[in-house]
């Protein structure tokens, strides 16, 4: 029995389970949003609001408390001055947790974890990767072009070496 027991285990052995959480923290605060099991985000949650509370501190104590735990020093950069500015007037509640689908392999319940506010951004990288989608395709159906000429052009060539 678990009673009191609080926490997850994910599954795995504590250090393997630390190492698993501090690169979903710092996944989420990078990319604002990650796909991964309901369990995982639930772990994560308190974890990655504790985070924004540190950066909301601003003090280098904060700082330094936030390099020792994040993976990557451009994550705890963004933390400080991209992230944690955005909730200056917010008391906790900065991210959301929507279920999206069950994974087919294994069953496991998905959902994304998002930092809130955080819309305006990906809206802007979704934007931006349609348009380079866009400007590859037209690229490509260039160079498909040119490799194949237009059909009438192949077949006047045909009728003048068969006229010969």
């Amino acid at each position: 029995m678990r009673h009191r027991n609080a926490g997850y285990k994910l599954g795995r052995n504590p250090s393997h389970r630390r190492a698993l959480l501090r690169n979903l923290v710092t996944s989420i605060i990078l990319m604002d949003r990650v796909e991964t099991t309901i369990t995982k985000c639930k772990a994560t949650q308190p974890l990655v609001e504790k985070m924004i509370t540190l950066g909301k501190l601003g003090t280098v104590h904060a700082r330094r408390q936030a390099l020792s735990y994040l993976m990557t020093p451009e994550s705890v950069d963004r933390l400080f001055s991209v992230v944690a500015p955005r909730y200056g007037d917010r008391n906790g509640g900065y991210t959301r947790i929507t279920r999206s689908y069950v994974r087919q392999g294994d069953a496991a319940e998905m959902a994304y974890i998002e930092l809130l506010g955080a819309e305006q951004e990906l809206d802007a990288k979704r934007q931006k990767r349609s348009e380079a989608r866009e400007k590859k395709r037209e690229e490509i159906a260039k160079q498909m072009e040119e490799q194949n000429p237009p059909a009438e052009a192949g077949e006047a060539k045909a009728e003048a070496k068969s006229e010969e």
